[in-house]
This record gives C-alpha cells, structure tokens and sequence, in this order.
C-alpha cells in the first residue's frame, strides 16, 4: 500500500514556505505521493453543489487559497527527489488538450517522470460559465481530451479529429519522460468509474465507505471488461477518511488492501507548515512502516 497526502496545495501550503514544508516533509516521512486539488476561480454564492460534503459546499469557504496545481507542483518537483506529484484532480473538460499536453509532459520532464495525471469532469457550473466552457456534455469532452492528449504525448505527428478536438500532424515537444503519463480517473459516481474502467490507468473514487466503495470498483471492472481491458492493470487509489484515525489504523488499511486499492490519500495531518514534519513523520513510523 502507498500513502499520499490531499490537499497539498492548500491554505498555508499556498506559499513558497508552506510548499516547500509539505514536499520535503511528505518525502522524508515516507509519503509516495502529494496530491493537489484545482479551482481556477469560485463564484460568490454559487449554487452548485459540492459533493464531498453534507452541507453542499467546499470545507474552508470560499476565500481559502488553491494555486494553479501544475505551477505548483513543478515549485514542489524542484524542491524534492522522489515523490510522486499528483493532481487531484485537474479539471480536465475546462483547459484546451494541446496546452496541457505540453504544460503536463513538460513537468513530467522536470521531475523526471514523477506525475501522476488525476483528471475529472468539474461540479462547479458556475466555474465553467466563467470560463466560458459549456457544462453540459463535459464527460464525452473529456473522454475526448483523454484520446487527445495520449495521441498528443506518444505520436510523432498527432492527429485527432472529433467533437471537441481537431487537429493534424501536430509536432508538441517535449515528451513526456515516462513515455506518456498515468491518467487517474477521478469521481464518486458510476459514470467515473466506467469511464475508469474505459479509458483510465487508475481511478480515484472521491468519496465512500467501503462498501460504497467495493460497488464502484465493480463498476469499474465491469466497464474494463466491456472494453476488452485488463481490470487488475487499473490502480486504485481512495481517499482515508476516518478510517486511519481508528483504533485500529493498521486493520483499516489492510481492510481497503483487500477491497483492491493500491493507493491511500490522507488529509494534511496538520495545517501548521512548523509542525508538518513531526505529525507526517508520527504516521509514517505508526502506519507506513507497519503496512509498507
């Protein structure tokens, strides 16, 4: 099982200081991955509802700091080794493919092959009206900016001509150090875990108890084997919740092990970038070395 930390780039983790803490003391605890979350701007009063909590909208208000995450993380790349530097996810339908093929295969060269791609469709209608990006159709616009930006990393002269994208013979340098990148799908409904099982490398279910969660990996299987894909191949990477926080942090872990994951993503243990290293290194010696 590997560990990774959500919300990286958040709050007082915004600032050169609060990246810098959060980088290196994620390595240094044992941490596989960071992992950032996306908003480019959010609407005063915006109706939508936000998914991942009961009250409908995003914990921290609305005036909490969320940088740009690939600018951030490339802050990150340059002032760590080996972590993994994950998005978490970038709202794919929102940003033009060609751009961020480059912008993605460009910090995959910088870090020497350590990004993982989270991508989602968006809940933030209001976010896309100011963007000026339709809402409606977001999930076949992004399973086409997927097929784009694969074509985009991995061929010579990159053709695409769909829907939503078309272009010919287009030339887009550098490529990205592993080849091409893992794309992670993200989301906690059926429609994200078929679209894992469809095109993904991963799936990141946004929320769930474990049974929730085992329905949604079935999901997810089922549509790898409709596509004629290899389920096992499609890892698995879900958010803790409360279930490290228990008496029994070791059994929770071996737990979501079982159910298939690969991957557990945990909260910031403090929000205190002076105090990061010591609670990081705390649940590194008191889970990461005991499940490792």
């Amino acid at each position: 099982m590997d560990f990774g930390i959500m919300f990286a780039n958040t709050g007082p983790f915004s600032t050169r200081a609060g990246a810098t803490a959060m980088g290196q003391a994620a390595e240094g605890a044992g941490f596989e991955s960071v992992w950032t979350v996306e908003h480019v701007t959010v609407p005063e009063g915006y109706e939508s509802e936000y998914p991942y909590d009961k009250s409908g909208k995003m914990p921290g208000g609305d005036s909490i700091p969320i940088p740009d995450p690939l600018i951030w993380l490339t802050f990150v790349a340059a002032r760590t080794e080996t972590i993994k530097l994950g998005t978490g996810i970038l709202i794919l339908p929102q940003r033009n493919p060609v751009v961020v093929a480059k912008a993605i295969a460009t910090l995959d060269v910088l870090s020497e092959g350590r990004l993982l791609l989270g991508i989602g469709v968006g809940w933030l209608e209001e976010e896309f009206d100011a963007l000026g990006v339709p809402f409606a159709a977001r999930g076949k616009r992004t399973d086409e900016y997927v097929a784009a930006l694969r074509e985009l990393w991995t061929a010579d002269r990159a053709t695409m001509h769909g829907d939503f994208v078309d272009f010919d013979r287009l030339i887009t340098l550098p490529k990205p150090a592993q080849g091409s990148v893992p794309i992670i799908v993200g989301g906690h409904t059926e429609a994200a875990a078929r679209r894992a099982g469809r095109l993904g490398d991963g799936f990141f279910p946004g929320k769930g108890k474990p049974d929730e969660l085992a329905h949604l990996l079935d999901v997810m299987r089922a549509a790898a084997d409709d596509a004629g894909r290899d389920p096992g191949a499609i890892e698995v990477t879900a958010g803790a919740t409360g279930a490290v926080f228990g008496d029994d942090p070791v059994g929770a872990v071996q737990e979501l092990a079982d159910l298939g994951v690969h991957r557990l993503i945990v909260p910031p243990l403090s929000f205190d970038p002076d105090a990061l290293a010591d609670a990081l290194g705390t649940f590194g010696e008191d889970v990461i070395a005991k499940v490792g």
